[in-house]
Order: C-alpha cells, then structure tokens, then sequence
C-alpha cells in the first residue's frame, strides 16, 4: 500500500508544494527561502524516516510567519492524506530527544481531534538574529489542526534556542514516526469508534 501524498497550497501569501512518503528512508529536498528552516525541516525527515519535498515561495520579505504556518497546513494535510483510513496504524507515539543542554518531548495521537498543548520556554532569543523562536508554535498548531492529530511538546530544559528548535523537530519526527508505524497485531482502525 502507498503511503504517500503529494499537496499544493496556494494563497495570495504563499505558494506550496510538498510530496510526503511516510515510508521512506529520509531524503529530504527543502526549499522555502528561510535557512534556518529549510535545516529543521531536513532534520524532521531524516529522524522520521520520511521521504519530503517542500517546495515554497512566500512573501518572506515582510516576514517568515506566513511560510511557516502555511508550511504547517500543507505537511499537516499531506500527513493526512497519506496515511487514508489510518488502517493498521499505531496511532500513538512518543519521543524524548535530548540536544546537549536541550531536553525536549513530543507525544502524538492520530485520533483525528485536533489540538496543541506547547510548553515552550520563558524566553529564547531569535534564532539567527531573525528566525523568532515563537514561530515554532505557528507551526505545530498549524500541522496539529491540519493533520488532525493531538500534539503536546514540551520542552523540558535549554538554554541555546538552536539546540531546543532541533530538539523539538526530531522529537516531533521521532514520535510520528512511530505513530505511523504499521502494526501487524491492529485489525482495521485502532478505535473502538471505528474510525480516526
């Protein structure tokens, strides 16, 4: 069975393409003009075993939020798309990633009911010099309403806010990872709703 989709997304703000395959082997090609993020992107799918394309051009001039948050949307719906009925899948996953000081956590559940609990730290400077560390929360709300999936991160201990945005995209890798996993023990989809 394919597990891959492929999304475009086109506002007067942005313009997105992403190719998703949940069974890959990591590949990455990242284009979205803003660096810093192009490399966590890379990092998500190296960490999570997925094959990733992102295509984005954005009105980056006036600021990275739009691209961000639209690149959220897109993968949260490629996400989506890719894994169908959810037959099969795990459902559930966790993470714990430390990156030296950097300590971060990020448990999923695929069950279809959106929401995001965000423990960031009390301050963490721009990443870069321009790169604003609040920008890591538009993406996960963005990719958990869109992708439908109930996300909490918490970044448990940091200093360098490098170091815990790294933390924070493979622990967020990671646990999707194994929460998109195929189990052979699961018959149908795993509720008792019977559906995700």
């Amino acid at each position: 069975m394919s597990r891959q989709a492929t999304i475009e997304r086109n506002t007067s703000e942005t313009r997105i393409r992403i190719r998703l395959d949940l069974d890959g082997k990591g590949t990455a090609q990242i284009v979205t003009g803003i660096p810093f993020f192009d490399h966590m992107l890379t990092l998500f799918a190296r960490h999570g075993l997925f094959d990733l394309d992102v295509k984005a051009d954005g009105d980056i001039e006036v600021d990275f939020h739009h691209t961000v948050e639209d690149v959220g949307i897109t993968l949260g719906q490629a996400l989506t798309k890719a894994l169908g009925e959810k037959a099969g899948i795990r459902r559930y996953g966790m993470a714990c990633v430390p990156m030296d000081e950097a300590l971060v956590r990020a448990v999923v559940d695929l069950s279809g009911r959106p929401y995001l609990a965000y423990s960031p730290p009390k301050v963490a400077e721009a990443i870069g010099g321009n790169f604003s560390f609040q920008l890591l929360e538009e993406f996960l709300r963005a990719l958990s309403v869109s992708g439908g999936m109930n996300l909490h991160v918490d970044i448990l201990a940091g200093r360098d806010a490098h170091h815990m945005a790294e933390g924070v995209f493979k622990a967020l890798a990671r646990s999707l990872d194994v929460a998109t996993q195929i189990d052979p023990r699961v018959v149908g989809v795993p509720s008792t709703k019977g559906v995700l």
